[in-house]
């Protein structure tokens, strides 16, 4: 390989391992590397970012929504600092992503140089699993090939620091000599399953109850249609964590939607009320939205042996691939031949769609979130990717979008980190530029980074066959999200120097960088503006004015945390007066006529603290 240099070989292994996409921003730190992209033509494409950490945030949208390792590259430095936060979200989502980080000289190492980070410390966490320096041009190929394999067998972020003087060396292979380590591409498939006597453990403890629920999370995604025909065999419910959304259509009337702080109430009754859990694929992390811990009997199936049994006292731990396992699993289920238990389950997923359709139409000032997003759900395109951002945003996204079909969609989901919205909807669009995407965002998120990002969508666009990618900003002035937690969690007010923020122009910011966009401040606006983004010729952006006082409280919310809303109220909360107003609109639409009370359901005690619709 005379006159190819280390970083030569390295974009050369890139394209070895299928990686079309780096995500990056130049720096001095990765010269080499930037040189050897113009020598190959720019491939694999580098898509340059507004910042480091949304170039990370890009890599994972794309390895969420394509399957394939995501790949991000920074500079020494502020530049591999700036990608720990996206990186931190692949790490806690589980998502395969490698870092190649720039580094000064090998003859500065250690001499307090400038941009010099000690980044084999920096990264010891969040590269766990692999992160190693290049020093000479014969670890190559086998620094690459294990920080591939390792993110795509362990799920996980890797990272290989590349010293400047390195990138520049001649490439030399390692040999057949002693202390030399060769290397070989690809990673074969497999799928692990769990022993015969395991699962017939499990389809026992499935085979007893009565009434079956089921969580799934985004480990089920390849499953769909085993899932399906297990529910169907036991009667069971199947409620989703959020990054499992996508695992399973919301259409199937036992499909009960999210569970959690953000979940809807069919799920939290599906788990107050079931006598067996089976989880598939989700680690699920808030306990107390699952059954009490001595009300049933559980089993877990999941693909890796560190993340099993972490959650509940379950009573079989499965662990293998949900696909090849549940395909083992369901010859050995008997039929559940009372419905009872699945006909409650699709009542009470019916009397919910039925709640959200009243709760999108009830009035605010100027428009309600929650019909901001009710009205995009009958206008998601079949095969829409979507993204949501942290904060309230999050709740209409897990609440009121019914994802069906080849729908897909994600949020941060464990590291629950502001600002990936906009990036990881571009991630998409890399992955896959034949679909639209679609960015449900905060203004704090969007004032956060996701604005500028619009620049890195306004570079780009012109590539993909379908250039749709909107974001929809729920533009309220307001931390939203952090100011109903203080109100509900702590009992305080709002603290307007913390939560209040200007109001920008958003989508004539867009329209001057060549994008386009369109303002909406009253409800007859909201459908035409969906409409007319979704027949946009190039990205477009909707800057929602909506309502900060229409409450994200959880259908599930506890008496004290709505008395500690009531003390914020009498603490003097600024917004108090429209607090009160709207949380009262939306909480009555679940006591109108046709609602069913939770006491309504035998054996429940009139003090029971979780319900909140007294």
């Amino acid at each position: 390989m005379a006159g190819t240099k280390v970083s030569d070989y390295i974009l050369q292994r890139l394209r070895e391992w299928d990686v079309d996409h780096v995500f990056a921003y130049a720096g001095d730190g990765i010269n080499g590397l930037l040189a050897a992209w113009g020598r190959a033509d720019n491939h694999p494409k580098f898509v340059q970012a507004r910042h480091e950490e949304m170039s990370a945030f890009q890599a994972v949208g794309y390895a969420k929504f394509s399957g394939k390792v995501g790949v991000c590259a920074a500079t020494s430095g502020p530049g591999a600092i700036h990608l720990l936060n996206g990186l931190y979200d692949a790490k806690l989502d589980h998502v395969p992503v490698v870092a190649l980080v720039g580094q000064t000289n090998r003859s500065a190492m250690g001499g307090s140089y400038q941009q010099e980070v000690d980044l084999a410390s920096l990264y010891k966490d969040v590269a766990s699993d692999f992160c190693e320096t290049a020093t000479v041009p014969e670890q190559l190929p086998n620094l690459i090939d294990r920080a591939f394999r390792t993110a795509y067998a362990r799920r996980t972020v890797t990272a290989i620091i590349l010293p400047g003087d390195v990138q520049e060396l001649d490439y030399s292979p390692p040999t057949h000599a002693f202390k030399m380590v060769p290397s070989s591409l690809g990673l074969g498939r497999y799928a692990p399953v769990p022993a015969d006597e395991d699962i017939q453990r499990a389809a026992d403890v499935l085979n007893a109850g009565e009434k079956v629920a089921v969580l799934i999370g985004q480990g089920a995604r390849g499953a769909r249609e085993e899932v399906e025909r297990l529910a169907d065999v036991l009667g069971a419910g199947v409620a989703k964590a959020l990054l499992g959304k996508d695992a399973l259509p919301d259409d199937l009337p036992y499909v009960t939607g999210s569970i959690g702080l953000l979940g809807t109430r069919p799920s939290y009754e599906l788990m107050r009320e079931c006598d067996t859990l089976l989880m598939i694929g989700s680690s699920f992390p808030y306990t107390q939205f699952m059954p009490e811990l001595d009300q049933a009997r559980a089993v877990q199936i999941d693909i890796d042996p560190h993340m099993i049994g972490l959650r509940y006292p379950n009573e079989v731990n499965l662990v293998g691939d949900a696909r090849e396992t549940l395909r083992r699993l369901l010859p050995k289920l008997h039929r559940k031949q009372d419905r009872t238990w699945r006909e409650q389950v699709e009542k009470n997923v019916a009397r919910w769609w039925e709640v959200m359709q009243r709760r999108a139409a009830v009035s605010a000032d100027p428009v309600n979130p929650e019909y901001v997003v009710h009205a995009l759900d009958g206008k998601l395109p079949d095969d829409v990717i979507l993204a949501a951002d942290s904060g309230s945003a999050a709740n209409w996204y897990a609440r009121h979008l019914r994802l069906r079909g080849r729908m897909r969609g994600s949020l941060s989901g464990t590291l629950a980190t502001m600002g990936p919205g906009v990036p990881y909807a571009i991630g998409a669009k890399f992955a896959h530029p034949d679909r639209p995407a679609i960015a449900l965002v905060g203004d704090g998120a969007m004032q956060m980074n996701g604005m500028m990002e619009m620049v890195t969508a306004a570079k780009y666009y012109r590539e993909w066959s379908d250039p749709r990618l909107i974001v929809a900003v729920l533009n309220n002035g307001d931390l939203n999200q952090v100011t109903w937690e203080m109100r509900a969690m702590s009992g305080a007010p709002q603290f307007e120097e913390s939560q209040h923020i200007p109001d920008l122009p958003y989508a004539d910011i867009a329209q001057r960088i060549g994008l386009d966009g369109v303002r909406v401040e009253k409800p007859k606006q909201v459908e035409a503006a969906w409409d007319r983004a979704l027949a946009a010729d190039r990205p477009f952006v909707i800057d929602f004015r909506t309502d900060p006082a229409v409450p994200p409280i959880p259908p599930h919310a506890s008496l004290d945390q709505i008395e500690a809303a009531a003390a914020a109220v009498l603490k003097g909360d600024s917004d108090r007066g429209s607090m009160v107003k709207q949380g009262l609109k939306a909480k009555v639409q679940e006591m109108l006529p046709g609602s069913r009370h939770r006491d309504d359901r035998p054996g429940a005690g009139k003090h029971d603290s979780a319900d909140e619709n007294k």
